[in-house]
Order: structure tokens, then C-alpha cells, then sequence
């Protein structure tokens, strides 16, 4: 940033920007920019995080997609940023929303599992929890800051009014407050909501990512002159697909057409941003909340060479694509192959804006100088944990990686053309993995590593005791 538009971050009075902000912000930090006691309110950077759906790590074309192109996808990292070992925080839905919105392992607020409405017996006990209000937010977070704040998509974290998006920092909210394929005959009549009100029921899918690019960019036409943050979290690819006509058999199968179609819609917001001259203020995120849902074959996605996907903490099941683009800020046609993950963007998101930081514990880590250096600067992130539910199931740190004994589901009939295959138990041994030779995971190292094996074992008995003991109840309502 040249020292002109340093000066133009600090044109307000002291008094003038605590008016617009709050009293209890007097500093900021804008990408790495320090020195500002005062900061006009639309030079805040706009964020816009869009959060696929069971995208595997290998869904985009930089990422080694067949059968399709994304032109949109591969422009943003060619503008921006690709992270090669980005996971999320979980292999599931719930879990993985709570965890990028409040920069914590699910645990830790009490979504370790898939919420949804009352349905089959497996839904019982999570039918009426949400995430509690108490929880900071990145929405919650950027609201002293005079952010307008959408929620444009799949939200899964409460059905019941008490937890939608509206009671955790978001001005606006359209779209679906669970998954697409909790639909009738087993699950009651599946909502499309606007604010707090179901506007219809049992929408037609193969509209759903045109009605939220529509809606979003609405949004940021509207909010132009302000700070924004646009939280899309998207449907797709999540089974059951559904593409628009303007998209549907221009690939190879149907996953092609709604990949083609999520690329459009990735287009279609980089160009109002670049419409609205709003290119060099906004940071767009790009990334998935889990692996690929394997069981259904042709209608899944790929995480190849990963092993497994959606539902196991093996790599294929919670590395996914992440892209980030801001130019002038985030250097054009970089790579990061540092540890980092989506319990990560809060903390730099807040490093970013000047945001305050959540009172609570969080695990997050400000990641702001990868994306600035990322051959310069060394991840902040030295270890990761994946949990499945409530158990800790496996721990990496640096290039190792320790799955502890554990069990988790494997594809053993593949589904086609969108019906399900069947998945099964396997037992997974105490076994570690050297990163940078196997990140297919297939070589167990422990009888060569014992101190390793000591260590993270170690390590992740005492993060698990320290979660637990410092976690926090989710929402309840009644039951």
C-alpha cells in the first residue's frame, strides 16, 4: 500500500470514527498496514467468503478437475492465492459451518454433529439444538465496524428461529436452513427462507445457485458504499444435483454441469466487483466444508489423490480447495503449502479489519502474512487436529501425521446417477504418515517413528482433555 492511500485510511477524526465504530475500537490494522488511530468506514475491506458443499480437493481445474472446466476458479488463482494443505474443520456439514464462522473445533461450541429437523431416528437429540447466540461470529464480529451482512445459502446450523443467521450478526438471510437432501419423504417439507420467513416450500433445486447469485449480487450492489461481508455458503455439490437449464449437459455428467455452474457463479460476483470498482477493496475466499460424499459415485466429487472423503478424518476428507484473491494485497499467481484451515479465516479476518478478536477461547490462527508472503513467512499454524464427533481422531503436525485407533465409514458399493451406494466400518490402526512422501496416506511409519508416535500421541491427549474441559453448550430449545 504507497503512502497516498495510507493517508486516505486516516482522514477521520478520532472522535468521528469512534462514532461510527464504537468506543471500544481505537486502532486499526488493515493487511498488515499499522499506525491508524482513525479509519473512514467504506475503506474497510469488503469479504466475500463463498463455502461449497461436498467439493472434493481435486474439484477445480487447478486443482486437477477432468471433464470440466472452471475458467472463473483458475482466474482466481491466477489473480490470487492457491492453498495446496487448507482443511476444514471437520468432514461434515454442521460441524464444518460452526467451526468457519467461529474460528473453534466444533466441540468447542458444541456442534460435533449434523443438526437437522425432526426425520429418521438418527435425527433425534439434534433436532432442536443450534448454535448459541453467545457465540461470536465473523458477521457478529464485524458489526461494531458498521459491516452490512449477508447469509446467502445453506446455513445448517438451527432450523428453529432462535439460531438462524439473523440472531448471529446477519442483516439478511436467503436460502435453505439445512441440507438439500433433507427433503420429504423423510424430513418435513424443505424450506426456502427469506429473513425469518419461509417464502416457499420444496423449491426448485435446479434454480437454487442461480437465486443465490442473483441474491447476492444484489447485495453487493446495494451495499456498495459500505463495508460488507458476504457469507454464501452454497447447496452445491451436495446430493441430490440440480443444475439450470443454461448449464445442464454442457459436461461430461451432471457434477461437471454443477461445478460449471457453481464457476459462473464465482464469475458473476468477481464481475460486479470489478463493475463496481470494488476489485482492490474486497478479499473473496474460495473454499469447501468437507470432501467429496464418494458413496454416490458419478454424482460425487474427487479427491484424488486423497484417500477417502466426506465422513473419515483421512486427508480426502477434510483437505479441500481453497483459493483467495485480493489484488494488490494477496500477490497474483502465489501457492502456500503450509498448514492452514478454515478455523483460521476469523482471526485473520479480524486482523484484517481491525475487528476485536472473540473473549472466548478460540482455535483459530491469524494466517494474514501467508497470504501476503507465503514464501517469505511460516505458517502460524504448527498442529491440527481432526475430530470425528467428539473423538479426536487424528493430529498433524508439520509433515506428520498420527491417526489414533478409530473407526470410520468406507465406501464399499458406489452409487450412480444419484442413488446411493452403501458405506460400511473399517478399523483404522495407530498409524502415522509422512506428509510430504504420503499424503495418500498408504505407508504406516509408526514402528520407524516411535518418538514421533510418542510426541503426537502426547500432544493430542492433552489438547483433547483441554477441549473438553473448555468447551461450551450449543443453543437449546425445548426436548
Amino acid at each position: 500500500m504507497n503512502k497516498k492511500s495510507n493517508r486516505d485510511l486516516c482522514y477521520f477524526t478520532r472522535r468521528e470514527f469512534l462514532t461510527l465504530v464504537g468506543a471500544g475500537a481505537t486502532t486499526m490494522t488493515i493487511m498488515g498496514l499499522p499506525g491508524c488511530k482513525s479509519a473512514a468506514r467504506n475503506r474497510l475491506p469488503n469479504i466475500v467468503l463463498i463455502f461449497m458443499d461436498d467439493m472434493g480437493y481435486a474439484d477445480i481445474g487447478t486443482c486437477g478437475a477432468k471433464g470440466y472446466a472452471t475458467p472463473n476458479l483458475d482466474r482466481m488463482a491466477a489473480e490470487g492465492i492457491r492453498f495446496t494443505d487448507f482443511y476444514a474443520a471437520s468432514s461434515v456439514c454442521s460441524p464444518s459451518r460452526a467451526s468457519i464462522l467461529t474460528g473453534c473445533y466444533a466441540p468447542r461450541v458444541g456442534i460435533p454433529d449434523v443438526l437437522a429437523p425432526p426425520g429418521p431416528a438418527w435425527t433425534k437429540g439434534r433436532t432442536h439444538i443450534g448454535l448459541n447466540t453467545s457465540e461470536t461470529t465473523i458477521a457478529k464480529m464485524l458489526k461494531p465496524l458498521g459491516y452490512a451482512t449477508a447469509c446467502v445459502g445453506k446455513w445448517h446450523l438451527g432450523h428453529l428461529p432462535e439460531f438462524l443467521p439473523t440472531r448471529h450478526g446477519f442483516d439478511e438471510y436467503f436460502g435453505l436452513p439445512y441440507s438439500n437432501d433433507m427433503i420429504p419423504e423423510d424430513y418435513p417439507d424443505l424450506p426456502l427462507m427469506d429473513g425469518e420467513q419461509v417464502i416457499e416450500l420444496n423449491p426448485d433445486q435446479s434454480q437454487l445457485t442461480t437465486r443465490y447469485t442473483e441474491r447476492s449480487l444484489e447485495f453487493i450492489e446495494s451495499h456498495r458504499d459500505v463495508p460488507f461481508f458476504l457469507y454464501l455458503p452454497h447447496s452445491m455439490p451436495h446430493v441430490p444435483l440440480a443444475v439450470s437449464e443454461k448449464f445442464k449437459g454442457k459436461t461430461g455428467g451432471l457434477y461437471g454441469d454443477v461445478v460449471s455452474e457453481i464457476d459462473w457463479s464465482v464469475g458473476e460476483i468477481l464481475k460486479k466487483l470489478g463493475d463496481l470498482n470494488l476489485d482492490a477493496n474486497t478479499l473473496v475466499i474460495f473454499t469447501s466444508d468437507n470432501g467429496p460424499w464418494l458413496e454416490y459415485g458419478n454424482h460425487s466429487g474427487s479427491a484424488a489423490p486423497l484417500r477417502e472423503g466426506k465422513f473419515t478424518t483421512f486427508e480426502g476428507g477434510q483437505r479441500v480447495p481453497c483459493l483467495m484473491r485480493w489484488p494488490g494485497k494477496i500477490p497474483a499467481g502465489s501457492t502456500c503449502g503450509d498448514l492452514a484451515a478454515t478455523i483460521d479465516l476469523l482471526p485473520t479476518i479480524a486482523a484484517i479489519t481491525g475487528a476485536a478478536l472473540p473473549s472466548a477461547i478460540i482455535d483459530g490462527k491469524n494466517i494474514r502474512t501467508l497470504m501476503k508472503d507465503p514464501a517469505g513467512t511460516e505458517s502460524p499454524r504448527e498442529t491440527l487436529f481432526y475430530y470425528a464427533g467428539m473423538e479426536l481422531q487424528a493430529v498433524r503436525s508439520g509433515k506428520w501425521k498420527l491417526h489414533l485407533h478409530h473407526a470410520y465409514l468406507h465406501p464399499f458399493e458406489i452409487g450412480h446417477d444419484g442413488s446411493g451406494g452403501k458405506m460400511g466400518d473399517m478399523e483404522q490402526p495407530l498409524s502415522l504418515y509422512d506428509m510430504d512422501l504420503d499424503e495418500e496416506e498408504q505407508h504406516n511409519v509408526a514402528e520407524q517413528h516411535p518418538e514421533i508416535v510418542e510426541q503426537l500421541v502426547k500432544l493430542a491427549k492433552e489438547f483433547d482433555a483441554d477441549l473438553k474441559q473448555n468447551s461450551r453448550p450449543p443453543g437449546r430449545v425445548g426436548e
